[in-house]
């Protein structure tokens, strides 16, 4: 099973990764990260948001994500669903048609498409989409990163854009509003939605095995 958590920033993604940390420890979870779940991630990770002296274009920006996306896919992700781990991204396809896309206006078909080039028929089974409020989130900012330092107006774009992928696929994403929570009331819905998640899809494995003719019939 895949999960990807997104949101705009200041929504408390990382607070609620560092969260799930808790249920993790089993050997069935990997917490992962995009950009920076690998070594070669790590050093894009730090051109993209951290390396004021280089500024990549647009559409330099865009391809250096989906490297980073690439590699994370070949080396992190596959081989754990391999193993039949549960994968909990912290951001993925999602973040880069949002801020490369709806924020920074480059086409959003042709990102779509290089997503789906990259990840080979990979996608997210179950999206966490931590909404908030763009003027809260953004005052919440304290030691802004380069994506983060674009402004208000960017993060109102960015927020706006999750909403409508979300509206687009109901069905992958469950929207969070931290807005109205706090941050212990957030992990309890992320938290009871994945165990809830992972037992149906369990169950949904176990019938394939036990009434295959079944499962074809269905």
């Amino acid at each position: 099973m895949f999960i990807t958590l997104e949101g705009p920033d200041g929504a408390g993604k990382t607070t609620q990764i560092n969260l799930l940390a808790s249920i993790a420890k089993n050997e069935n979870y990997l917490l992962t990260r995009n950009p920076g779940g690998t070594e070669f991630g790590l050093k894009l990770r730090e051109i993209l948001l951290n390396d004021n002296s280089v500024s990549p274009s647009a559409i330099a920006e865009l391809m250096l994500y989906m490297s980073d996306r690439a590699q994370h896919i070949e080396t992190v992700i596959k081989p754990a669903l391999a193993k039949n781990q549960i994968v909990i991204c912290d951001r993925f396809i999602d973040s880069t048609v949002v801020y490369q896309g709806y924020a920074r206006g480059l086409n959003i078909d042709f990102i779509k498409g290089l997503n789906d080039f990259v990840c080979q028929g990979l996608k997210p089974d179950l999206t966490f989409l931590l909404d908030i409020d763009a003027n809260i989130g953004f005052g919440r900012l304290k030691s802004k990163d380069k994506i983060e330092a674009e402004g208000l107006d960017f993060q109102k774009k960015v927020r706006a854009g999750f909403l409508e992928l979300a509206s687009q696929e109901p069905n992958r994403f469950e929207i969070i509003d931290t807005n109205a929570l706090n941050e212990l009331q957030v992990h309890e819905k992320i938290k009871n939605k994945i165990m809830t998640y992972a037992k149906t899809l369990s169950f949904q494995q176990l019938t394939r095995k036990t009434f295959p003719k079944c499962e074809q019939s269905l």
